[in-house]
């Protein structure tokens, strides 16, 4: 079974305990617009992901003393280059197929003869 990283699970408090952070650093970190958990009856959910990109921001700030808006901007350059890759990999799959179709059109021909 596949599991949803998406899913909102966790709560602030238990978020912040894997952490080891204040829950009051998890708010503003989303005040600022560097996480965006779920919301069900006014309680914030984190899911997998959520948790994943605090790990890199609190990587970012913590051991690299990258400041809040480097780590913005890092995070805008991840998710582009990960857009691009999905792009990237799209592309090369269309080409396998063209490629792919391209050989046996000619492996017909050949074998028509």
């Amino acid at each position: 079974m596949v599991r949803d990283k998406k899913k909102p699970l966790y709560m602030i408090s238990i978020v912040a305990e894997m952490l080891g952070v204040h829950p009051q650093t998890l708010r503003m970190y989303e005040r600022e617009g560097l996480i965006r958990p779920k919301r069900q009856n006014r309680q914030r959910l984190y899911s997998e992901e959520d948790i994943e990109r605090l790990h890199l921001i609190l990587e970012l700030t913590r051991g690299l003393g990258v400041n809040k808006a480097g780590v913005d901007i890092i995070l805008r350059m991840r998710e582009r280059m990960i857009a691009l890759q999905r792009e990237i990999d799209e592309m090369l799959k269309l080409l396998e197929d063209d490629v792919r179709k391209e050989f046996q059109q000619r492996i017909r021909r050949i074998l028509n003869k």
